[in-house]
């Protein structure tokens, strides 16, 4: 499996999806509890068009944790200097949830590399529902395991319709996304994304395309939230009806010609 080494010795897995360096480059950025199996059914269908790059941010899935503290700046460092080892020079990006904030972390120190950038489930006016939604997590993972924390986070990460629809097979889900992640990774994310800055003190004009997109069911972000994000970096923002907070879980198809039509520029 293929690593990447960051300068302070954390191993961080990645895949390159799709042949021919002459595509141009979609880098896809994982949320809490996510991992690089999220994206392979939208990396599958864009890579007629795309290169797709997809890792692991430290702590999660395949990657190590290493000893860094964790910080927005230290991850989209990591993402900096995988693109550059890479040599990818430039790439479209899709961050989802935590993937987002990382995205725009990139985006005020990178600029450069970036052609355009697509923001998942997120927003600037983080509930005190969220909040606690956030802390009860980490609070599971301190005194319980973390599949009782999966169980308890599955009704905030997907949307009620999905939950209905795949009923019978929540335990599966459950089952997989404790295998791909690790206890230890998954405290040290949350504890540190408890810390991060308020989104809307670090917002700011982008010099490149942005697309905002939220789910209609997500218990997480605010549709007027959502909107300041989008006004603030100069893009645009659509809300997906029905749908929660793990958008390309819920609705692959539309969220797939979404991204297809505005990373393609139609």
């Amino acid at each position: 499996m293929p690593y990447f080494k960051t300068i302070d010795g954390c191993s961080l897995y990645y895949e390159v999806i799709g042949e021919g360096t002459g595509k141009p480059v979609i880098t896809f950025v994982n949320g809490t509890l996510q991992t690089t199996v999220y994206w392979k059914l939208a990396a599958k269908a864009l890579a007629g068009n795309f290169r797709l790059l997809v890792y692991d941010t430290r702590g999660q899935g395949e990657s190590d944790l290493g000893h860094a503290p964790l910080s927005l700046t230290l991850h989209a460092a990591d993402l900096k200097g995988l693109l550059d080892e890479l040599g990818i020079y430039q790439s479209a990006v899709v961050g989802i949830s935590h993937g987002a904030r990382v995205a725009l972390a990139l985006a005020d120190q990178n600029p450069d590399v970036i052609t355009r950038m697509v923001l998942c489930s997120i927003s600037t006016r983080a509930t005190f529902r969220a909040k606690m939604i956030v802390r009860s997590w980490h609070e599971i993972l301190q005194r319980h395991s973390l599949d009782a924390m999966v169980w308890a986070a599955l009704p905030h990460v997907f949307g009620r319709a999905y939950l209905k629809a795949n009923e019978r097979q929540l335990e599966r889900i459950v089952k997989t996304i404790v295998r791909r992640n690790k206890t230890e990774g998954l405290r040290a994310h949350i504890e540190a994304l408890q810390h991060y800055p308020p989104l809307g003190a670090t917002l700011k004009a982008l010099p490149f395309l942005t697309l905002v997109i939220t789910g209609e069911d997500d218990p997480l972000v605010t549709r007027e939230g959502a909107e300041e994000v989008a006004q603030a970096c100069g893009g645009r923002h659509l809300e997906l009806k029905g749908i929660g907070h793990s958008l390309s879980a819920e609705a692959p198809r539309q969220f797939i010609d979404v991204v297809a039509d505005f990373l393609s520029g139609t």
